[in-house]
């Protein structure tokens, strides 16, 4: 038992920025000099004058992962507390999805999820990323030098994601084009409007011309789904099967193309794709610190009191880089956090992986002799404590003619 006195979190005292250059650049280090002075517990804060607590604590994320009666994840009562303009506002604020509800509301959006994730082909998913890869590689095969994010990662996932809720072209270009507008700051609440606009327009084909997808899946489900439930059931499967996929794709490429260790296991056939993924999803896991809950009331925890309804992130990468659980080599170890745990684990990892490895199997096979441009010191992280991802990541290769398209 402990015997560390308890110890009430600073209120105006010191915390930790999330938000700074350099846990943007370094935040295993941060991770690192977090635990010595803090343990398992840290006071940071989400952004300037947004307080809350991240646990990088493995066992002790674990019991407020798998105890939603005192840790549940609906965020209304603290999005009550923040101005509208707060900068993670639009992260955390409430929606009726299964992420963003706890008890009876979050089992039944859940079980309509989970029906329609189970309800994919897996080996159907292998054909569209074959088929998607293809022309992205031989769209810049010839040339001798590509930046895998921007040329073959995020178009890749983007036309994947779309193929399985059966999204048509029309209505994804519209989609796309609203992507972008939300990467830029002055467009960002234009560019959301625009691309719920498009999900509606995609729900209501999918009512007149159901399919073998997603989106018909929910359609079609038991729980009967209101209009707005189905729209942010769709836009949860755009938001984690997007940007989380295309990083993990890109944070893996980085991994195999940078480290010796993974350099020489692929030569030698040591060390697999999915090791590769699993190495990745331990260390920069796409979203490193994306689960959050807010306890109902003050709760003790490891010696510290954790206030009422103020965000408790779940630390995914500090989590992992707990050396109560680390120990050396990754490679066949998947005890991470990466796809969180308890009721609001991600139920679609398996999609998720099949679709990285083909993916990363798909491009080394047509470009086994992919180097990187530049050096690893060199390569850029995006700013931000919810998501771990490159900016570009440029390669060298020998033009090669291009693929025959089967």
């Amino acid at each position: 038992m402990s015997t560390a006195p308890t110890v009430l979190l600073p209120v105006d005292g010191h915390r930790v920025r999330l938000y700074s250059t350099e846990f943007t650049v370094d935040p295993h280090n941060v991770y690192r000099k977090m635990r010595e002075q803090f343990g398992s517990l840290v006071p940071v804060e989400l952004a300037p004058g947004v307080p809350a607590t991240l646990v990088i604590g493995y066992r002790t994320a674990l019991r407020i992962l798998n105890d939603p009666d005192r840790f549940p994840v609906d965020p209304r009562t603290w999005e009550a507390s923040v101005p509208p303009d707060c900068p993670v506002l639009p992260v955390f604020r409430w929606r009726p999805n299964a992420s963003r509800n706890s008890g009876a509301a979050h089992e039944r959006l859940r079980q309509a999820t989970t029906a329609a994730v189970e309800a994919v082909d897996l080996h159907g998913v292998i054909a569209v990323v074959g088929r998607t890869a293809v022309p992205l590689i031989n769209g810049f095969c010839a040339e001798g030098s590509a930046d895998l994010v921007s040329q073959y990662a995020f178009p890749l996932v983007y036309t994947v994601v779309n193929t399985l809720l059966g999204c048509p072209p029309e209505i994804s270009a519209k989609a796309a084009s609203a992507t972008a507008s939300v990467f830029d700051a002055a467009r960002a609440a234009d560019g959301e409007r625009a691309f719920e606009d498009a999900v509606r327009e995609l729900i209501e084909y999918k009512r007149g011309r159901p399919g073998t997808d997603l989106t018909t899946s929910l359609l079609g489900h038991p729980a009967r789904l209101s209009e707005e439930e189905i729209l942010h059931q769709v836009l949860s499967f755009y938001g984690v099967g997007m940007e989380p996929v295309q990083r993990l794709i890109s944070n893996a490429l980085r991994l195999m193309l940078t480290d010796e260790r993974f350099g020489g296991g692929i030569v030698g056939g040591s060390l697999s794709t999915r090791d590769a993924i699993d190495e990745v999803l331990f260390s920069d896991p796409p979203l490193p610190n994306a689960c959050v809950a807010y306890p109902r009331r003050p709760v003790l925890m490891d010696d510290v009191w954790l206030p009422a309804h103020q965000p408790v992130v779940i630390s995914l990468a500090g989590c992992n880089d707990d050396p109560e659980i680390v120990a050396g080599e990754h490679a066949g170890n998947r005890a991470h956090l990466a796809w969180g745990a308890g009721p609001h684990a991600c139920p679609a990892k398996s999609l998720g992986y099949l679709i990285a490895q083909c993916a990363i199997d798909q491009l080394l096979d047509a470009l086994p002799d992919l180097q990187p441009a530049v050096a690893v010191s060199e390569l850029t992280w995006r700013p931000g404590p919810m998501h771990r991802t490159l900016t570009e990541l440029p390669v060298t290769f020998e033009p090669s003619p291009p693929l025959r398209v089967v």
